[in-house]
């Protein structure tokens, strides 16, 4: 059962709103150089095509963030400018359209800086990400909490928001990020019993495809079922469409967003009869363009197999050289089992054409 939302202030990144009830919405980050705009820019319309909603590119000096507004200009999503040490870059990239920055409240400058960098926020209708860290948090928070903590999370970004609030800015996000999936779970907890401040939601440096999946499963599938949370990143050593894609399951599994098709399969067992795992395979890589919410079945069993997935929009299972195709549990028609995907993707074909969509 999913908690009733915390309803934060609402902000807007471009033109998704973000907080007080908006969906929440899909992040990733390029991992190109910002300063080759051709290849970050092709990146970017591939990350669109899986579904993500806003991106973030990392700004290291003045050329990437020159580089911003060739990309900006023709990028299909809001870009956020990543900054680190230098308020003069954020400037820089607010200049070149930015529709919003993160900064690190740990390395950013001091209160002089931060005035700089809101005056240009503000001038150009930007919000501001703080992220906190766990790996670099001011020293002085570390000492006084203890090391890396939850409260120390917490309160480098309190003491960073209120420098952007003293200054009269509020169009404000954070980010309370730690690799140990409990710390974070309790800074973005202490958090939301505090602040009415959209929280974007991550666990960092969370590893390869399957460990970081699981581990962001976790720490943001929690939260998010507390009804804690406006963005989410699920940030990995991987292809940055793969975060995407990962994103959406996590939404969906959550019962909060579901976008593209869902396919059930049974885990095979000593019964399946035929060879389920590259037939689902296939069926994933045939089916990935598709945006529309469709859940698809792909059964081992022939006997069990309509009946456990009956709740699929749509299922094919196989066994003893036949196929069958089902419905609401009901079996709507029966083929050799060689042609199991291709009667799934007619099938599939025939759905979207009556919900008036098409396939890529």
């Amino acid at each position: 059962m999913i908690c009733t939302r915390q309803q934060t202030r609402r902000i807007q990144v471009g033109r998704v709103p973000i907080g007080r009830g908006a969906p929440v919405a899909v992040q990733s980050m390029t991992n190109t150089d910002t300063r080759d705009a051709a290849a970050t820019l092709a990146q970017i319309q591939g990350l669109a095509q899986a579904g993500c909603e806003i991106i973030r590119c990392a700004v290291p000096d003045l050329a990437a963030a020159q580089a911003l507004g060739a990309i900006i200009a023709a990028s299909p999503l809001p870009v956020i400018a990543d900054i680190h040490f230098d308020a003069g870059l954020a400037v820089a990239a607010l200049e070149q359209g930015a529709a919003g920055l993160r900064i690190n409240p740990g390395n950013i400058g001091g209160p002089r800086a931060v005035a700089r960098v809101v005056a240009a926020a503000r001038a150009a209708g930007a919000p501001i990400r703080v992220g906190a860290n766990s790996g670099s948090l001011p020293q002085d928070i570390v000492e006084r909490c203890g090391g890396p903590t939850p409260q120390a999370l917490v309160e480098a970004a309190l003491g960073h928001v209120r420098l952007l609030e003293s200054q009269g800015f509020d169009q404000i996000k954070v980010s309370l990020k730690s690799s140990n999936v409990l710390d974070t779970i309790a800074a973005c907890r202490l958090w939301a019993q505090q602040s009415d401040i959209p929280q974007h939601l991550g666990v960092t440096e969370a590893g390869g495809l399957l460990p970081g999946a699981i581990k962001s499963a976790l720490g943001i599938g929690v939260l998010l079922l507390e009804g804690i949370g406006d963005t989410l990143r699920i940030s990995l050593t991987a292809d940055p469409v793969r975060e995407v894609e990962a994103a959406w399951h996590l939404l969906r599994a959550c019962g909060l967003r579901s976008r593209g098709v869902e396919i059930i399969s049974c885990p095979s067992c000593g019964r399946t009869e035929i060879e389920l795992i590259p037939l689902v395979e296939a069926a994933a890589k045939e089916l990935a363009g598709i945006k529309e919410p469709l859940t698809v079945a792909i059964m081992g069993c022939v006997v069990n197999g309509p009946g456990e997935a009956a709740h699929a929009d749509l299922g094919v299972a196989g066994g003893r050289g036949q196929g069958v195709l089902f419905q609401g549990g009901r079996v709507v028609k029966k083929f050799p089992e060689s042609e199991l995907l291709p009667e799934l993707l007619r099938a599939v074909a025939w759905v979207l054409d009556q919900r008036g969509q098409s396939q890529p």
